[in-house]
């Protein structure tokens, strides 16, 4: 059959239907290496993978692809120190004395990662509100800020009041339902690019943008787009240490390779410029030529990803809370603390405010993991220990860049 008798809608329907398939395998399912890569690997291309097209096409233009990889290359150094402290810090912590300055590093990562849960609730459900309104073609940022308030509160009195543990038992579903979806964008885009070429109309769009400090600025500001391996790091009491290493570097590989393939594929698709009002839900107008139920698809994707993204990270902020004061305070007040600042956060700032906010807060998680993983390296004492201590160094260096120099986005009209 001629490819251009080939819709991609069509393709999409088939390719999410298969691959949904596959991953409702039971098989795969309880296979417990399977599900120790989905949860960090939801994470890190759930919000990030609505978000980075249109945002990149603006920082880079037709280079999007290169600055992807960049995030991704940043993310995987930070990804490293985790491991090595999944290798070398926890042992030494389960010790009856651990030294003094791992300890108070260790407790200040939880306090600095407690604090990004708090500001990646807020993300995700500004991001939920903003596509849940986009499905009735409302693009308002007092509505949105409205809606999305509503459901830090709805989700802070279940906390509170009930707990958030029972929602989080619709996790595998949920996150083989996404990376279906997901699947089947990207088979969609991969077929209107061979129909494209084979019609001899593929072609790129003049991109006109500048690269300078402000672009890498805002670059910098952008690692929320890949976060979430270090979830890895928190899932001690269902899988050991082998096999949390193992999952968070395959998840991070997995990711990387899904990010760029679908920057590569959205290019064509890039558009001028960002706009000031609707700019996070983009990625819905910059895709519907490719066919009808991609706005439908990305919307689904988008709602479902962010809720259960939301119930995740304020489960985590609050039993990091407990644990790090050593439970002087309950999750339930984690969750009110985290409700708290989530709304104080939507009504003072706009989604690209709010998603270099949450880069910081996670690059100050990943700093302290950086210095914490050159700590308990140096300790080593070998040749191979004193170059991973520089690899570590560096990647605190890049913490410190992106806290300094990171920016907001800016869209225009």
């Amino acid at each position: 059959m001629p490819l251009n008798l080939i819709s991609p809608n069509v393709i999409m329907v088939i390719a999410t239907a298969l691959i949904a398939i596959l991953l409702f395998q039971p098989r795969l399912l309880n296979t417990p290496k399977w599900r120790a890569i989905v949860t960090p690997l939801a994470s890190i291309i759930g919000s990030g993978f609505l978000v980075a097209g249109p945002i990149l096409a603006h920082v880079a233009g037709n280079f999007a692809w290169i600055a992807m990889a960049a995030l991704c290359a940043l993310a995987w150094l930070f990804g490293a120190a985790i491991r090595q402290n999944i290798r070398l810090v926890e042992p030494v912590m389960e010790a009856e004395d651990p030294p003094a300055i791992i300890l108070t590093l260790e407790r200040a990562s939880s306090f600095a990662l407690a604090f990004a849960y708090f500001i990646s609730v807020t993300y995700y459900l500004n991001l939920f509100a903003s596509f849940a309104l986009k499905s009735a073609d409302i693009v308002d940022p007092l509505l949105i800020k409205s809606l999305s308030s509503a459901a830090i509160i709805t989700l802070g009195a279940i906390g509170t009041w009930r707990g958030l543990r029972a929602l989080e038992n619709v996790e595998i579903v949920a996150v083989s339902i996404k990376l279906a979806m997901i699947g089947g964008l990207l088979c969609a885009l991969l077929a209107a690019a061979l129909i494209a070429v084979s019609n001899g109309n593929f072609a790129l769009q003049p991109i006109t943008h500048t690269t300078g400090t402000k672009e890498i600025g805002i670059l910098l500001g952008l690692v929320i787009l890949v976060q979430g391996f270090e979830t890895s790091r928190y899932l001690g009491d269902t899988y050991d240490a082998k096999t949390r290493v193992a999952s968070m570097r395959m998840a991070q590989i997995i990711a990387t390779l899904i990010y760029i393939t679908f920057i590569i594929l959205i290019t064509p698709y890039f558009e001028d410029d960002l706009p000031a009002v609707g700019g996070e839900t983009q990625i819905i107008d910059m895709l519907a030529a490719v066919g009808t139920l991609v706005a439908p698809l990305i919307i689904v994707t988008a709602i479902a990803s962010q809720i259960s993204a939301a119930v995740a990270d304020m489960n985590g902020a609050g039993g990091l809370l407990e644990a790090a004061s050593n439970h002087k305070l309950s999750v339930s007040i984690g969750y009110l603390a985290t409700a708290g600042v989530a709304l104080i956060i939507t009504w003072v700032a706009d989604i690209f405010e709010i998603i270099v906010y949450a880069s910081k807060a996670f690059v100050f998680y990943y700093g302290l993991q950086c210095i914490t993983a050159s700590v308990i390296t140096f300790q080593q004492k070998s040749g191979l220990a004193r170059l991973h201590v520089a690899t570590f160094a560096v990647g605190a260096i890049f913490a410190l860049l992106v806290l300094m120099f990171g920016l907001p986005v800016e869209g225009k009209g």
